[in-house]
């Protein structure tokens, strides 16, 4: 296991204009797994791969196990990397295949075989080895990548989306498969990802990335419940935080917490008037779309509700209903620069 870090590091890929990567200060702890989580093109790819060696910093070191590795090459690094594409070789079987870097290491035939059946029994993979990569499921040549990672015993895993070519059933097992093997090697792993459910699902902490930089770490529940900015709010969770504008103050809460104002909560509330545009039944959920019309917010922004289906009440569209909102669940953001700032009086929305 190690520590992995970076300092200050950037990535320019044309001069003049912004960077992939901006200025990256970030360290995991040993034995975590970190989850780089942002859009396309926030640069969460291009800062692993610098991590790995693919790619050269404009500025900035990396440092792996205390040491800066940045002027080493992607073999001298100790790191194994998953790519999204699983680049296994079709003419080798899967021995072979996870074989193939024990090999070009030059580690000895008679050593080679227990160290692939220790990395295939990891994954449940070890009645696999004579077969081809055709003939495997899109789960199994996913564990035959992270197999062929592992054989070498790195002391870092860097995976790049390794689940985006799964079904979503398959993807939520891989999840789980993906969790437990962590749980048995122990090493620090750092995995992008676009998917905020794969990322609240999987990390032990959350790295989230917008424009090349970072915007908020922390752990799952602090992210998602304590945002950093307006763009952390809005970017975790489905639907996305509502956000209500005012001349000084961004006020925003989360849709679950938007509540008809019958149903038992506990503290002090904010009454809001919901007229209703549209409804979404989603089986274990309704998602409730309409307009703030007046109460605590005298705004007419969009709004969304979520509700448990377990809530009797046969929402019509175009009609206007008592909600509410606890005033612990607001969170308030600078207008200018979207930064959360300090709970305020509500006068003026």
């Amino acid at each position: 296991m190690a520590v992995v870090e970076t300092r200050e590091l950037t990535k320019v890929f044309k001069e003049g204009e912004l960077g992939a990567v901006n200025r990256v200060n970030l360290e995991s702890r040993e034995g975590e797994f970190l989850v780089l989580l942002g859009p396309s093109g926030s640069g969460k790819t291009t800062l692993l791969r610098m991590i790995a060696g693919l790619e050269v910093p404009t500025s900035g070191e990396v440092w792996i196990g205390g040491v800066n590795v940045t002027p080493f090459a992607p073999r001298e690094r100790r790191i194994a990397m998953v790519f999204q594409s699983y680049a296994l070789y079709p003419h080798l079987s899967v021995f072979d295949n996870i074989a193939f870097p024990l090999r070009a290491q030059g580690v000895k035939k008679e050593l080679r075989r227990p160290k692939v059946e220790w990395a295939s029994s990891l994954l449940g993979i070890g009645s696999l080895l004579a077969r081809k990569p055709r003939e495997l499921s899109g789960g199994e040549r996913q564990r035959v990548a992270l197999a062929r990672a592992i054989v070498r015993e790195p002391t870092l895993f860097l995976l790049d989306e390794p689940l985006s070519n799964l079904d979503a059933k398959l993807r939520a097992s891989a999840r789980e498969e993906l969790q437990q093997f962590h749980g048995r090697v122990g090493t620090t792993t750092l995995y992008v990802t676009h998917d905020q459910v794969e990322a609240m699902a999987m990390g032990d902490r959350i790295v989230v990335m917008n424009q090349g930089q970072v915007r908020q770490v922390g752990a799952p529940t602090e992210v998602y419940d304590d945002p950093a900015d307006t763009f952390v709010a809005t970017f975790l969770g489905s639907p996305p935080m509502n956000l209500l504008e005012s001349p000084d103050v961004i006020v925003g809460f989360r849709p679950e917490h938007l509540h008809p104002a019958d149903q038992r909560v506990e503290g002090p509330r904010v009454p809001v008037r919901f007229r209703i545009k549209h409804t979404e039944y989603l089986g274990a959920e309704r998602i409730l779309y309409g307009v703030v019309e007046g109460g605590g917010f005298q705004s007419r922004e969009a709004v969304v509700s979520r509700l448990s289906a377990t809530v009797p009440a046969p929402y019509a569209p175009g009609s206007l209903y008592d909600f509410s909102v606890r005033e612990r669940d607001l969170k308030f953001f600078d207008r200018g620069t979207g930064k959360r700032t300090a709970p305020r009086p509500l006068a003026g929305l």
